[in-house]
């Protein structure tokens, strides 16, 4: 299954992110499923990537131009993908994944997952069902949730849609989530496709 993995280039303060990067990775190579993310080598990127590679794992990084000249793209990945621009890069990474997980990330971590979020409410991932998960280490998430709540109880999503965002705190949550994979997306909007 390709996952694609949104995280960010920083580390962050609390040393459990680059703990869970770690093991994502590991679990990801040990399973064989196939990263998609951002080709980043440093933060929470290069940690996840680190451990889906030294377990033999296969890795699809996905940057723009100026990320390569800037040096900041790993050259040890199965496949470079050079996109034109964020927004072509954000496109490959969803039309190519199965299944979507933000670690802890900053502002590109957080505009990568909502437009998968859209998508998802739109039915715009298509008839099959892939599930988009937040990786809420440590509560790294809960005010997000907390806002998708208050979404909600001002009627600006419905509970479908909010449903459709998977909350996830370890291995075994996103092996559940990822079991529906692969099935028919019951929840699609119909309005939209």
């Amino acid at each position: 299954m390709n996952i694609t993995v949104y995280c960010g280039a920083a580390e962050g303060n609390d040393p459990e992110f680059i703990a869970r990067a770690r093991e994502l990775g590991a679990w990801m190579a040990e399973k064989g499923h196939r990263l998609i993310y951002g080709a980043g080598n440093s933060g929470m990127m290069g940690a996840v990537s680190d451990a889906l590679i030294e377990g033999g794992g296969e890795a699809i990084g996905v940057t723009p131009q100026f990320f390569v000249l800037a040096e900041e793209t790993r050259s040890d990945l199965t496949e470079v993908v050079i996109a034109d621009d964020m927004s072509t890069r954000r496109n490959w990474m969803i039309e190519h994944g199965d299944a979507f997980i933000a670690l802890p990330g900053g502002m590109g971590t957080l505009d990568e997952i909502s437009e998968v979020m859209t998508y998802k409410r739109l039915g715009l991932l298509g008839k099959i069902n892939k599930p988009v998960m937040l990786y809420n280490v440590n509560g790294y998430y809960d005010r997000f949730f907390a806002f998708l709540d208050d979404m909600l109880a001002q009627n600006f999503c419905r509970q479908l849609d909010y449903d459709n965002v998977i909350e996830v705190t370890c291995l075994a949550d996103i092996e559940r989530a990822l079991f529906a994979a692969g099935s028919i997306d019951e929840t699609r909007n119909s309005k939209y496709k």
